[in-house]
């Protein structure tokens, strides 16, 4: 399995609708919430399985603070499997793949329980913990 750059519309139906499952229905965030402005501007990362379907997915954009990864979503049976580490070593060398990206500073508002996946990448909580739609978040960056 691998995480790949979403190229067709197909993909990105399925992956929203993994979000939706993931975010909406399971984690409870207003459905409002889960969709934003920038959809069209983001690059969007999916995993499928063996059948091809939509088991992990992520996204990321540029903003005035640097590069934000954010998103990521994996569904329920595949969780504690490599799917997010998947979709963070993808993320990461697609933003890196970008010469005048390489040196900008890479960050994520992280739900508690995924701090221990994006350290192994590098990522340093920042502050204190916050809350972002109902769930306790930290900011993690990476230079």
């Amino acid at each position: 399995m691998k995480a790949e750059l979403i190229k067709h519309q197909a993909d990105t139906d399925a992956a929203m609708a993994l979000r939706f499952e993931v975010f909406v229905d399971e984690q409870k965030v207003p459905a409002e919430e889960e969709r934003d402005e920038f959809e069209e501007s983001c690059r969007h990362f999916i995993v499928k399985d063996e059948k091809g379907a939509a088991i992990g997915t992520a996204r990321w954009r540029t903003t005035a603070k640097g590069v934000k990864l954010e998103r990521f979503a994996v569904h329920k049976n595949w969780r504690g499997k490599g799917i997010g580490s998947l979709l963070v070593k993808a993320v990461l060398e697609d933003v890196v793949s970008f010469p005048e990206l390489t040196k900008k500073k890479k960050y994520m508002h992280a739900q508690l329980d995924a701090v221990p996946l994006y350290a192994k990448f590098g990522f340093l909580k920042t502050g204190e913990p916050f809350d972002e739609c109902g769930i306790m978040h930290y900011l993690m960056e990476k230079y």
